[in-house]
């Protein structure tokens, strides 16, 4: 097979060549875009799910159907060493941007661009009472003086409202809408994640034309709820999971008969058992095998040949990457997890990983804290830790040191 023709891309983020198995995400976005043209009151999206389901790639999808539809669009990725003040104003600025030449008052878009401005400028003080740092002095690319008493006072919450409400009015005065996208977002710092939650309250109330749609691993819920306990009636919440076996079938079938290529049952079968419907592995494996099989159709003995391979690629890119991030101490609380949660990846209780390691459960807090932190792990439940990786579990049974 023609390795330049092999359309199957697995990356991070990178859209599949069929975006399968999400027509019922797509569809109810939609109605939540129509519902907000109309003046109708409507929440903002969080999709949750593990590493390698596509969430990255349907948020890409989401933005894509919000410009499509002439909203202004902006998308940021949250790092939890990191502010919002910075990565929100740019967001807005690119939104406010997309939106600015419809309006017919340019005067009043200046006035919201300067507010974005004083946002993105003002620098909490340090403990010590001490002037921000040169580096820490950033200016934006915005042509227009910073506004002074509107979103600068410094009080995250209070300050995120009013930016988010003024640029929300000028997509309201051209009957638009604004949508703010947000990837990692359990990565949010806990003041940022308050000043959201607050924000998203206040423009609910108002039925202001903009909506955050958030992207993050299973426990985000539990994150937004911590934060302020009215959060699950803010937002509407959309699990993504592994694909069923007819649209993990289309992914693969779709993209080969482009190129003239078809597939054999037991080939299709095979590759579903490897991949598990994962949409990250399913490229992977389709990838590979395309590139091993001699012709077409594809057979299943093809993929019994290129599923080492593609083992052995994901155990060095998708998980081994993963695995050196973590200390001695973290990969053998990882191990024990795998022990116990056996090759699926079932949560375990955090007691049993205690008992199995013969330690004190406060001992290992710290690694455990810190797994989390990497994006290694989550809290599955109150006393329950799982995996955020699919077959992680699998791969350290498979490799004990």
């Amino acid at each position: 097979m023609d390795p330049v023709r092999n359309p199957y891309a697995p990356g991070a983020g990178q859209r599949p060549p069929e975006l399968a198995g999400r027509d019922t995400e797509l569809s109810a976005f939609d109605v939540v875009l129509e519902r907000i043209a109309h003046g109708r009151p409507e929440r903002s999206l969080v999709l949750t799910g593990l590493r390698g389901v596509g969430k990255t790639v349907l948020l890409n999808q989401l933005r894509s159907a919000a410009i499509s539809r002439g909203w202004g669009t902006g998308k940021i990725e949250a790092r939890p060493d990191q502010s919002l003040r910075r990565p929100v104003s740019s967001a807005l600025h690119m939104a406010l941007r997309e939106l600015g030449p419809r309006h017919g008052d340019q005067e009043s878009v200046a006035e919201v661009l300067g507010v974005v401005k004083a946002f993105a400028q003002r620098v909490a003080p340090s403990p010590s009472g001490a002037p921000a740092k040169v580096r820490d002095r950033w200016q934006p690319g915005i042509d227009v003086p910073a506004a002074s008493g509107r979103a600068d006072s410094g009080d995250m919450e209070i300050d995120l409202v009013e930016l988010l409400s003024d640029a929300a009015g000028v997509a309201a005065d051209i009957g638009s809408g604004i949508a703010l996208f947000i990837d990692e977002m359990q990565d949010i710092q806990p003041d940022d994640v308050s000043a959201i939650c607050a924000a998203c309250h206040e423009l609910s109330q108002q039925g202001a034309p903009l909506i955050v749609v958030g992207a993050g691993l299973p426990h985000l819920p539990a994150v937004l709820s911590a934060s302020k306990s009215y959060s699950e009636r803010l937002f509407r919440y959309l699990r993504i999971d592994r694909l069923e076996r007819e649209a993990a079938d289309r992914a693969l079938i779709a993209p080969a008969e482009r190129e003239g290529v078809e597939f054999e049952q037991g080939a299709l079968d095979a590759l579903y058992d490897a991949a598990d419907g994962y949409p990250y592995f399913v490229q992977a494996y389709g990838k590979v095998t395309w590139d091993l099989a001699a012709s077409s159709p594809i057979t299943a003995a093809d993929v019994a040949m290129a599923a080492p391979v593609a083992e052995t690629e994901l155990a060095v890119g998708f998980f081994g990457s993963r695995y050196d991030r973590a200390t001695p101490a973290e990969r053998e609380y990882m191990h024990a997890m795998a022990e116990l949660g056996g090759p699926g990846g079932a949560a375990v209780a955090t007691s049993e990983v205690a008992v199995s390691l013969g330690r004190k459960p406060a001992s290992l807090s710290p690694a455990r804290d810190s797994l989390i932190k990497k994006g290694l792990v989550y809290s599955a439940e109150r006393g329950q830790i799982a995996f955020t990786v699919p077959h992680f579990g699998r791969y350290l049974l498979r490799h004990p040191d």
